[in-house]
């Protein structure tokens, strides 16, 4: 590995034009990702191979403004057993974007009023990222029931009520306003029962 490899990893894996000392090392990270050293996450944003293989990367950079949603908030509050194949984002509906193949990000187009609630700012792996909050993320495994699998949502919201510090009220709340709230209370009167 080069040396502006190593500086790059020392950095904490990426590295965007705005961190760059200089048109010097904008030539190296450049030649750097010739060699395959680095790789191009979109225009400006760089890494090593690494830094996208680990728990969290930093979303923000790759999608600014996505949302970790689905798979990869149920795997992060530790409400299902899947792994997810790459990282679930929520962006909005009417928003495009360009996702680099080097890094596996499945993207979720979601109403703007979707994305207004439920949403909660963590540090996730060393990155500030924005993610669904727990009840969001059981909400959502109801409202993707028939994408997902009835099993999974199911293994979601058993998940979900064994802990100690669920909210309910909460919950209903948000399945109300992604209307769904009847399909939840089906799955509770099932589960408490």
């Amino acid at each position: 590995m080069s040396n502006i490899s190593d500086a790059v990893a020392s950095r904490g894996g990426i590295i965007t034009t705005d961190n760059m000392t200089g048109q010097a090392e904008y030539k190296r990270v450049l030649r750097a990702v010739d060699r395959g050293e680095l790789i191009r996450i979109r225009h400006g944003v760089y890494a090593v191979p690494e830094a996208t293989l680990g728990t969290m990367i930093d979303i923000d950079k790759i999608v600014p403004g996505g949302v970790v949603c689905m798979y990869s908030a149920w795997m992060h509050y530790q409400l299902s057993t899947q792994v997810p194949p790459a990282f679930c984002v929520a962006i909005g509906s009417k928003r495009r974007i360009k996702v680099p193949t080097a890094v596996p990000v499945n993207l979720y187009y979601w109403k703007p009023e979707n994305l207004e609630f439920g949403i909660e700012r963590k540090n996730i792996s060393g990155y500030e990222v924005l993610i669904t909050d727990i009840e969001r993320s059981v909400c959502d495994a109801v409202k993707y029931r028939n994408k997902i699998g009835l099993d999974l949502c199911a293994e979601v919201i058993r998940s979900y009520l064994s802990r100690p510090n669920h909210n309910l009220s909460r919950l209903t709340d948000y399945a109300r306003r992604l209307r769904v709230a009847n399909v939840l209370n089906n799955y509770l009167e099932i589960s408490l029962s």
